[in-house]
């Protein structure tokens, strides 16, 4: 079975930066297309990014393209969302997930099988 743990999350002014962890376990993590979901108060939950083929492709909501960086370490079993120039807009609760192989290009929530427990990520203004 797969466990998704997510970490990172926390308090930061607009204009800083957080990093987001999160850590697989349960099978082989490079057969998985991992992604980063979020959901704000009152909101759907929405897209952020994905990442497949071990790190080769990913694939980003416009909303945070260049804002925003995807990447994982496949000897740790990790997942990372790294977050520059965070906006009020992005106060979210942050959602690791991961879909089973093979891999593919996924950025709706039902395409994805396990879910982590989130994490909150606040911007003041």
């Amino acid at each position: 079975q797969v466990q998704l743990v997510e970490s990172g999350g926390g308090l930061v002014q607009a204009g800083g930066s957080l990093r987001l962890s999160c850590t697989f376990s349960g099978r082989t993590f490079t057969a998985y297309t991992m992604g980063w979901f979020r959901q704000a108060p009152g909101k759907e939950r929405e897209f952020v990014a994905s990442i497949r083929w071990g790190g080769y492709s990913t694939d980003y909501a416009d909303s945070v393209q260049g804002r925003f960086t995807i990447s994982s370490d496949n000897a740790k079993n990790t997942v990372y969302l790294q977050m520059n120039s965070l906006k009020p807009e992005d106060t979210a609760v942050y959602y690791c997930a991961a879909k089973r192989p093979p891999p593919a290009r996924a950025t709706m929530s039902f395409e994805y099988d396990y879910w982590g427990q989130g994490t909150q990520v606040t911007v003041s203004s």
